[in-house]
């Protein structure tokens, strides 16, 4: 497998450097382990090897158990997720599928989601599920292969 051409951002510093500025908004205001849940959870919705790959392996070094991790693409059948992780679950499926549905992001995942973040930690929610959509297509327009190195 090869790429075809090495990751957008890399190659435009100035975005590589948004992004990750984008990112380091976040750190403090949403659970690391809850980002990554998301991170991939919106990365198997989009079929991100890259992401599915890196994202799944940052949460196991992080201590997260096997079952959690295999058990994302299936979070609402499974037992392993707290009500705030199950709720930020449902919003990343929400805004990655926007185009699925007239309401995207219906009332009722809304609300849960406000129930479980204050304004300020769903906004940085909101964002890190963005930025995840933003790198799922950057790296699968451009089929970067899951493990190799970025150059």
């Amino acid at each position: 497998m090869q790429a075809r051409m090495n990751n957008p951002a890399l190659i435009l510093p100035q975005a590589l450097q948004a992004l990750y500025a984008l990112s380091k908004s976040t750190e403090e205001l949403v659970p690391e382990v809850t980002r990554k849940l998301v991170e991939l959870r919106a990365s198997q919705i989009n079929g991100c090897s890259v992401c599915v790959n890196m994202h799944a392996a940052e949460l196991k070094k992080k201590g997260e158990s096997d079952e959690r991790i295999f058990s994302v693409a299936a979070w609402r059948d499974t037992p392993y997720f707290t009500d705030a992780e199950r709720a930020a679950l449902a919003l990343t499926e929400s805004v990655t599928r926007l185009a699925d549905k007239a309401d995207p992001v219906p009332d009722d995942i809304w609300e849960d989601a406000t129930r479980h973040y204050p304004e300020k930690e769903l906004a940085a929610l909101i964002v890190s599920i963005s930025l995840i959509n933003v790198w799922n297509r950057l790296n699968a327009s451009v089929k970067m292969v899951a493990g190799a190195p970025w150059k």
